[in-house]
């Protein structure tokens, strides 16, 4: 990952342990693409964590729902270092925006798509995780234009993390009201929606922004 200017406002960045475990990873020989490149690996443990939770009941159930919530949270990690070593390590590569990018992706799709099918809805998860791809895009095309990143919510990407983090927490106790994967489901409904709905919201920025700039001109 190669960011330098236009990048995402996290308030954990600025954090001393962040910086600490930063600096710590720059003096090694790992690299901002590997750390990218793990973060899709983090993604795959959570989405199949979520899948396999589908299919099973008590203590094992229990145990996948804090897996898969814990490897949501290491994706997000690998999402601070990754930018944090190549900028302020100074370990960037010329094929870092590649790999800021796409990595981040593939790790919505497996994630989302791996809830979906262990509610048993795949196509609900589908859906998830192609309007997350769909806010993504939307924030690329406003930079490719010429326009700063648009990273507006209400669902970006650490929305949607910290939203199905909670709902896999909060699914651990499900067994207490004979519940099953409705918390999961009225989950992945929010991040559905609220992604579309953060995709039309962005779009009408890049719109605003792109016939203001056509007017100055």
């Amino acid at each position: 990952m190669t960011e330098t200017g236009d990048r995402r406002p996290l308030a954990s960045r600025d954090t001393q342990w962040a910086r600490r475990i930063a600096q710590w990873l720059a003096t090694r020989s790992v690299t901002p693409n590997q750390i990218s490149q793990a973060s899709m690996v983090a993604a795959a443990m959570a989405g199949g964590s979520f899948f396999l939770a589908g299919s099973e009941m008590g203590w094992a159930r229990a145990l996948l729902l804090v897996f898969a919530a814990a490897f949501c949270q290491l994706r997000l990690l690998c999402n601070l270092f990754d930018g944090m070593v190549a900028v302020e390590g100074g370990k960037g590569a010329a094929d870092g925006p590649f790999w800021n990018e796409f990595p981040d992706r593939v790790a919505d799709i497996l994630i989302l798509v791996g809830v979906g099918y262990g509610i048993g809805s795949p196509g609900f998860g589908w859906a998830a995780a192609s309007f997350a791809v769909l806010t993504a895009y939307v924030r690329e095309l406003g930079r490719a234009t010429g326009t700063a990143s648009d990273f507006s919510g209400p669902m970006a990407k650490q929305h949607r993390m910290a939203t199905i983090t909670a709902a896999a927490v909060l699914s651990v106790l499900e067994p207490l009201w004979n519940g099953h994967n409705q918390i999961l489901v009225a989950a992945l409904w929010l991040i559905a929606v609220g992604a579309a709905f953060t995709a039309m919201r962005r779009s009408r920025n890049l719109v605003r922004n792109l016939n203001a700039g056509h007017t100055h001109n």
